[in-house]
C-alpha cells in the first residue's frame, strides 16, 4: 500500500490527540506548495493525507501541525504552539507512515509502517 498518513498521540495524557490542524505540503520547484489541510480525527490519525486520486511521488515534504490550539483545549499551557516535520520520501510505492508524540514541553516523530 502506498500513501501518506499521520498519528498524533499525546504521551502526557496517553491517550490519541484528536482535532489537531495538520497542514501537508510538497517542496516544488524551490516553494512549498499545500497538498492538503487537515484534521486528525478522534483517534489522532490522518489515514491519507494525499488528496484522492493523488498518486504518492518521490520528494520532499512537510507536515506541520497546530498543536497550541490542542494544548489550549486541554487546558495546559505549551512551548511549542506549532511544530514543522520536514522528511523525504525516495520509494513512492511503500506507504509513509510519520508519526507525531506530543507533550506541553517536547515532541518526536519518527518513520513508522
Amino acid at each position: 500500500m502506498s500513501g501518506i498518513s499521520t498519528h498524533v498521540l499525546d504521551v502526557s495524557r496517553g491517550m490519541a490527540a484528536a482535532g489537531v490542524g495538520v497542514v501537508f505540503e510538497r517542496l516544488t520547484g524551490g516553494a512549498w506548495i499545500v497538498l492538503s489541510s487537515v484534521v486528525t480525527d478522534n483517534d489522532g490519525r490522518v489515514k491519507a493525507l494525499l488528496p484522492a486520486g493523488m498518486p504518492s511521488e518521490a520528494g520532499d515534504y512537510r507536515l506541520r501541525f497546530a498543536t497550541g490550539p490542542y494544548w489550549t483545549s486541554q487546558g495546559v499551557a505549551c512551548f511549542h504552539p506549532s511544530i514543522e516535520v520536514t522528511f523525504r520520501i525516495a520509494d513512492a510505492t511503500v506507504h509513509h507512515h510519520v508519526p507525531l508524540l506530543v507533550s506541553p514541553f517536547g515532541y518526536t516523530t519518527y518513520r513508522g509502517t
